[in-house]
């Protein structure tokens, strides 16, 4: 952490024991000063934009991302030139092509976008989703000899297939041309596909290796879709399709696949945001109202209540209910679906519930009353493979470090990982296969996933202590709550939100500001819901806001809260307009608390 960022409002140990620091340099506050006299902009404004690292003079490009600007020629993706001769003779001949895709929201949405372009072009395709727990991820030998026995003669692979030698291998025996559209950390050595566009490919010089795997695929179709325009494909009785109308899929996929909001990612969930609003995709419309989601589509909602249901399918029910969804144009239908989908996302949380309960009695009795260990790895027989993504996320929040669960079925476990920043755990868990630890991994740099025998279990273990231990060190060395600003209740008003959300869409890459209330009483806290607590905080003048902490009523933050009732704290979190039926309120999201200087004993 830089020495030059302050500690804010003095706090060295908040309820989380994290030490509050200013989000800006002062280097960082010279560039704000120089945003508001240069362009004019509100202080706090000037703040979030300086804050991450956005110079004076290009503040107001940066408030109004484009496609237009942002986005370099496709052809500049290797082997995009080869992947685009192959599809555009496919289409124009009437091949059969199947769309093998991944089983999570990137896999459903580029299946999706593909399989929707290849419709308008009049040729037919099969969509083909694995089963989480009996195929796993990636394609797989059987699959591809069924999808040949239907009449497939071109595979199409995406979110996955950079690293699937033998299948690919199997669907050339079989007379299939492979394409792979892929963005995860790619081997040294590729498999023997027609083409294989990745913008991690060892051997690719793009620059694009922050986009998640419909991204790819809207790069391959604006390519595509110009050398059809060339070849004077596109008729009256054949319109050429309008790719920026599919920019809801790159947005939704691009937000839920966790990839930096920055750059390119930033224009794409930007303008895909503008397209939902139209409510024109009847998948994302019913998906949307079956989640009750109120208000105009944000990145929260694509992370937190939209790609958790579309990832319900493929983790507990029909893996590809997501991607049938999306391409659905029928109102009833899209609505049974969606609905479906709501039901398994229901089902999904109880079931992880109670996995991660397991999880960290088993993590805590790894620790001990100790804070050591580069990784946390849990596994047990029995656990549901599909919440075990969810189960590591939980504990890498929960011990701030890279965590694994893993669910066994005998001798064989399936597993996933999440990171924290600065970690790549994609390209350890590349290393563990080379080492011939696991049996099959793969990912990017804050998720992957991993197959493994019950007996290299310690290996694996003992391979990520040695490999991660100093990159896992100094991502810990400071944890410190980068604050942006503090504000009092009176002055959380909609137009501050609206002020701040310019410089959205937040999420990875391009953090949500973190406001601070200084001194706000605690004039109600409660439980609701699974382990949330509600609370509302008045000022000195008198002037009150309503929060939202999720599950945190048996964490130390919701201990504190619930101790302090009465008491003057510093709150920190997001600051939000909650909108239910006709009314708006603002709503603080509580990420941390502290106590005020004196009453923590600091002089």
């Amino acid at each position: 952490m830089d020495d030059q960022r302050r500690l804010f409002l003095d706090v060295a140990a908040s309820f989380q024991s994290r030490a509050w620091r200013d989000r800006l340099t002062l280097e960082g506050q010279g560039r704000a000063e120089a945003m508001t006299r240069l362009w004019g902009f509100p202080d706090l404004l000037s703040r979030v934009l300086a804050g991450r690292g956005v110079a004076a003079e290009e503040a107001e490009a940066f408030l109004a991302p484009t496609i237009r600007a942002l986005m370099p020629d496709p052809d500049t993706l290797r082997d995009m030139a080869a992947l685009v001769d192959r599809l555009a003779a496919a289409i124009r001949t009437g091949e059969n092509v199947a769309i093998f895709g991944d089983y999570d929201v990137d896999g459903a949405c580029a299946s999706a976008l593909v399989g929707g372009f290849l419709d308008a072009c009049g040729v037919p395709y099969e969509i083909y989703i694995p089963d989480r727990i009996f195929e796993g991820y990636g394609p797989n030998s059987e699959a591809i000899r069924g999808l040949a026995s239907r009449g497939a003669r071109l595979l199409i692979t995406v979110d996955c297939g950079t690293a699937s030698h033998e299948p690919i291998a199997e669907a050339r025996r079989l007379g299939l041309d492979t394409l792979v559209i892929d963005h995860h950390q790619a081997p040294e050595t590729l498999p023997d596909a027609t083409a294989l566009v990745n913008p991690n490919r060892q051997d690719d010089v793009s620059g694009l290796g922050q986009l998640c795997a419909t991204g790819v695929a809207f790069m391959v179709l604006v390519a595509l879709n110009r050398r059809l325009r060339q070849d004077g494909f596109w008729t009256t009785a054949r319109p050429e399709p309008d790719l920026m109308a599919e920019l809801d899929l790159v947005a939704l996929a691009t937000v839920a696949d966790v990839v930096p909001l920055t750059g390119l990612n930033r224009a794409f969930v930007t303008r895909g945001l503008a397209v939902m609003r139209q409510r024109g995709r009847q998948g994302l419309r019913a998906l949307f109202d079956a989640a009750r989601a109120s208000g105009p589509p944000t990145a929260y909602h694509l992370g937190f209540l939209i790609g958790p249901r579309i990832n319900a399918g493929g983790r507990i029910g029909d893996a590809a209910l997501g991607a049938r969804l999306l391409l659905e144009r029928d109102p009833t239908e899209a609505d049974r679906v969606a609905a479906e989908l709501d039901r398994l996302n229901g089902e999904r949380q109880a079931i992880e519930r109670a996995a991660v309960e397991e999880a960290l009695g088993e993590a805590w009795a790894a620790q001990g009353a100790g804070d050591h260990g580069a990784a946390i790895v849990t596994a047990r027989e029995g656990w549901h493979p599909g919440v075990v993504g969810l189960v590591a996320s939980r504990l890498k929040d929960r011990f701030n470090r890279p965590a694994f669960a893993i669910a066994f079925m005998g001798k064989t476990g399936v597993g996933s990982g999440r990171s924290i920043g600065g970690v790549d755990l994609g390209r350890a868990v590349r290393a563990a296969v080379e080492a011939g630890i696991l049996v099959k991994g793969g990912g990017h740099a804050m998720a992957a996933g991993v197959t493994i025998e019950r007996e290299r279990l310690g290996d694996f273990r003992a391979f990520l202590e040695e490999r991660l231990g100093d990159q896992v060190e100094r991502a810990r060395l400071d944890q410190s709550l980068l604050i942006d600003a503090a504000l009092t209740a009176g002055g959380a008003r909609k137009e501050v939100i609206e002020q701040i959300e310019k410089a959205g869409p937040f999420g990875s890459g391009n953090p949500e500001p973190v406001l601070v209330f200084p001194s706000h009483r605690l004039i109600d806290v409660s439980e609701v819901g699974t382990g949330h607590l509600r609370l509302r905080a008045r000022a000195g003048d008198g002037s009150t806001i309503a929060g939202i902490a999720f599950r945190v009523a048996n964490e130390p933050l919701g201990k504190a809260l619930l101790a302090n009732r009465g008491e003057n704290v510093h709150l920190a979190g997001y600051l939000s307009i909650d909108r239910w039926g006709n009314s708006e309120r603002i709503q603080l999201r509580l990420i941390d608390a502290a106590l005020p200087a004196r009453a923590s004993g600091v002089r």
